[in-house]
């Protein structure tokens, strides 16, 4: 038996997305953020086929890629926990820092193993949620610079806003990060690495991957998806393809009403199929009586709440329906295709959410 449910990853769609990206911030390096498995779509087989400059979120994610892919550079890009540095030193982690303290059990745990953790500084410049503020970073310089067991290879922060180009707080931003890092220069740092621009910022702010900048950090770009506020400056190409199949059609007479909350009424005879799958596979609720799935190139209109485990479509204008045909809910059939993004919008969120929300049940596959 298969799944009723499968992601499918269109490997050479995504390389290609890779290549344009390298393209589009050359001579910078790329960074491509595999985080939560890749969000839910394979990590091993998105890995695969990109560089081997890797970042992650928590050490489990990180020693899972130092397994597979011993040759490539991983990076914790939020914040390493006491109790997991010996093991992220240990594997070769670049780390980050985001208080003295954790700068300094770092170099407490390298040197009991006899080697040199490489670090980067991760500041605070606008995000709020984790590293160094201004005042601390410029007290934490000299600090770090004696602690004999740390390469501080890079420095790097996030920006909260760069969806947005015409927000003037990411420009403030940049301009506060190359302040600092004029300090950290003056105070003898030589970073190897200088990064602050990641999806969104790639594609509307051209001057956080220009010098002094020379890395950049992607993750939804990959998948061919975008913010819906901002610039799409690259051609990208949706990579996922989310499957499932019919499991009944049946005519209903007019008057009978559909799903949970009884939300649709039926005003014609009306050929009403059941697909399988559910919110429990990453269809939002809020295709609820909006959204549309395609079955053989045809668009057909979801009527009725989303369940769990399955969903009711119209599929008046499809010959000869039947149990058992596939159904297109993410992806591309005929001339008709549904993306991430467009359930992105009928949701109020963003692509992360709906890529992310693909349930565990659903089979993902990876195709070239």
């Amino acid at each position: 038996m298969t799944r009723r449910v499968t992601v499918e990853i269109d490997l050479k769609a995504l390389k290609r997305n890779y290549a344009k990206i390298v393209k589009r911030v050359s001579p910078c390096g790329v960074m491509c953020v595999l985080k939560a498995n890749a969000y839910g779509l394979g990590v091993k087989d998105y890995a695969k086929v990109l560089g081997r400059n890797f970042g992650v979120a928590e050490p489990f994610e990180a020693m899972e890629l130092r397994s597979a892919f011993p040759k490539a550079r991983v990076q914790m890009l939020s914040s390493v926990l006491p109790d997991e540095i010996p093991e992220m030193v240990s594997a070769g982690v670049v780390l980050p820092i985001i208080d003295l303290d954790t700068a300094r059990r770092i170099d407490l745990t390298a040197a009991k193993l006899g080697v040199k953790a490489k670090v980067h500084f991760k500041l605070d410049t606008g995000m709020g949620r984790l590293g160094l503020r201004e005042s601390e970073f410029l007290e934490a310089l000299g600090k770090v610079k004696v602690l004999k067991h740390l390469e501080a290879e890079g420095i790097f922060s996030h920006c909260p806003m760069a969806y947005d180009p015409e927000d003037p707080f990411t420009p403030r931003q940049i301009a506060d990060f190359r302040r600092l890092l004029a300090e950290a220069v003056r105070q003898g740092y030589r970073f190897k690495y200088v990064h602050i621009a990641a999806s969104d910022a790639i594609n509307n702010f051209p001057e956080s991957y220009k010098p002094p900048f020379n890395l950049v950090r992607t993750g939804i770009n990959l998948h061919g998806s975008f913010d819906p506020n901002g610039r799409r400056a690259l051609e990208l190409e949706p990579v996922l393809t989310l499957k499932t199949r019919v499991a009944q059609v049946r005519t209903l007479p007019a008057g009978a009403t559909l799903g949970y909350g009884r939300t649709w009424c039926l005003n014609r005879p009306t050929k009403v199929a059941t697909i399988s799958a559910g919110y429990a596979d990453g269809l939002p609720l809020a295709l609820t009586n909006r959204g549309h799935v395609l079955v053989n190139g045809v668009v057909c209109p979801v009527i009725g709440r989303i369940s769990m485990d399955y969903t009711t479509i119209d599929a008046s204008g499809v010959e000869g329906i039947k149990a058992g045909d596939e159904v297109i809910c993410l992806g591309k059939s005929g001339e008709h295709a549904v993306t991430p993004d467009d359930w992105a919008a009928l949701k109020g969120t963003h692509a992360y959410d709906i890529i992310c929300s693909l349930g565990s049940r659903v089979e993902r596959k990876a195709r070239n």
